[in-house]
């Protein structure tokens, strides 16, 4: 028994009684642990920590995927506001408390289709087709064609731009009637784009302005998006009260949007007549005396007459009575007058100077960049033209 154990230990015994550490690769035990690769700065081997590829991705060597589409529009990002003007047109016409609109409103989802192709010139997206006959043409016939078709971020945006680039060519009056549904064409009933408030109310509550609840009305349940942040709705009425009811021919910095924000002083133009044209105006001014809101329609009036037409400001000398726009006559008898017919004019001299600047710092990317950027508005001027030949406007 003694001896096979003394044969059994002196194997294993005898090295470590010759040598002061005992190898491991002398037994044959583990072959590849003294061999196998460390990683620099530290003593654990790479088998224990879990392999090449762990480290790997550890130390930040891995591949990690993106979207190359979240970087396309990086910097356009922090020239737009945080509401587009179809998000701020609803604003003003939802109920605080009640979250909904007026069921007595049935000319917002027109001018909401309207706004979608305001928003989408203004960032540069969309413009009238650059062709010396259109001239001939009125303001609605005129066709429009996509000139940038990057996603902007916004699911509606980007849907109506999807569409506008995949058909053929229509006129901006054609395309708000397609994508309100106001078509007699069956095969052309697809260009409606549906539930565009409820998706509009529900961008809302991704963004935090909203939120969302249940309410029963008599015998079915639907779905309300009271405010959640006062703030924003207050901003934007803030905006549109100052700038239509100003006491200086200057525009009042609060009237506008806060510095960096490109085309401010266009973006509060086609605020105030797009809320208008979508019946919402009165609830940014109810708490004006009636004089006082009488005065505030007709300033909006004259600023939709002056910015209606293409080039912008061409009624200027008309100083009173009604101007006839696309057909209709659309006017409050003597116009606002005094100090906000000189405001008007000032908005339009503003306007003219972001045209101006806005071609001046892009003048580095080619030619006919000028004419490329009055296109973009001149889509802005017939989309009002449209909102001035409304019904809820035209007396």
């Amino acid at each position: 028994m003694s001896e096979g154990l003394t044969r059994r230990r002196g194997v294993g015994a005898s090295p470590a009684i010759g040598s002061s550490s005992p190898s491991l690769s002398d037994a044959g035990t583990f072959p590849s642990s003294s061999t196998a690769p460390k990683r620099p700065g530290s003593s654990v081997p790479s088998s224990a920590a879990g392999g090449a590829s762990g480290a790997g991705a550890v130390e930040g060597r891995g591949k990690i995927a993106y979207d190359p589409r979240d970087f396309e529009n990086g910097g356009e990002t922090e020239t737009m506001p945080r509401l587009t003007i179809m998000e701020e047109v609803l604003l003003l016409g939802l109920k605080d408390k009640a979250g909904y609109l007026s069921f007595w409103n049935d000319n917002i989802s027109y001018a909401l289709r309207g706004c979608i192709l305001i928003e989408l010139a203004l960032r540069r997206r969309i413009a009238m087709v650059r062709d010396p006959s259109r001239r001939r043409l009125a303001l609605a016939d005129r066709l429009i064609e996509v000139i940038d078709d990057r996603q902007t971020g916004e699911t509606i945006l980007d849907e109506a731009l999807k569409m506008m680039k995949s058909s053929e060519k229509y006129g901006t009056g054609a395309w708000v009637d397609l994508m309100s549904g106001e078509t007699w064409n069956v095969m052309k009933i697809g260009y409606q784009l549906k539930q565009v408030r409820e998706r509009l109310a529900k961008g809302l509550v991704d963004k935090g302005i909203l939120r969302t609840e249940k309410r029963n009305f008599l015998l079915f349940d639907m779905a309300t998006h009271p405010i959640a942040d006062m703030n924003a709705k207050d901003d934007v009425m803030r905006r549109t009260l100052t700038l239509l009811t100003a006491r200086t021919a200057a525009i009042p910095p609060q009237a506008l949007h806060k510095e960096g924000v490109k085309y401010r002083h266009m973006r509060a133009v086609v605020l105030v007549c797009a809320a208008y044209a979508s019946s919402v105006l009165e609830n940014a001014l109810q708490r004006l005396s009636y004089d006082s809101r009488e005065a505030a329609f007709a300033r909006c009036d004259d600023i939709l007459a002056e910015f209606s037409t293409w080039p912008f400001g061409v009624t200027t000398s008309n100083t009173a009575g009604p101007v006839a726009i696309g057909g209709g006559t659309r006017r409050r008898e003597g116009g606002s007058g005094g100090v906000g017919r000189e405001s008007v004019q000032e908005l339009i001299r503003e306007v003219r100077k972001e045209m101006a600047a806005s071609t001046t710092g892009q003048a580095g990317a080619g030619g006919g960049q000028e004419e490329q950027e009055e296109l973009c508005f001149e889509v802005i001027a017939t989309v009002l033209e449209i909102f001035g030949r409304m019904d809820s406007l035209v007396s």
